[in-house]
């Protein structure tokens, strides 16, 4: 369904800010969202990353998510 969907991309977006803003490994960061394999957050960095530089308006929410964490 569409809201499942939001959820996943919002988990895969988490996953990859998650990547991108700390030291943390694949698998720790897997285990924190749900016990899931490190293979399942490197395919979710991946696939945002692809999204990112594919979609404009997506790469401007990220942007401002970044700016946002960073304070």
């Amino acid at each position: 369904t569409e809201r499942t969907r939001e959820i996943a991309q919002a988990r895969q977006i988490a996953m990859y800010l998650s990547r991108e803003m700390t030291s943390i490994s694949l698998k720790d960061i897997g285990d924190v969202f749900g016990g899931r394999d490190h293979t399942t957050v490197l395919h979710a960095v991946r696939k945002i990353l692809a999204e990112r530089a594919s979609d404009p308006d997506l790469n401007q929410h990220l942007h401002v998510l970044e700016q946002t964490l960073r304070g």
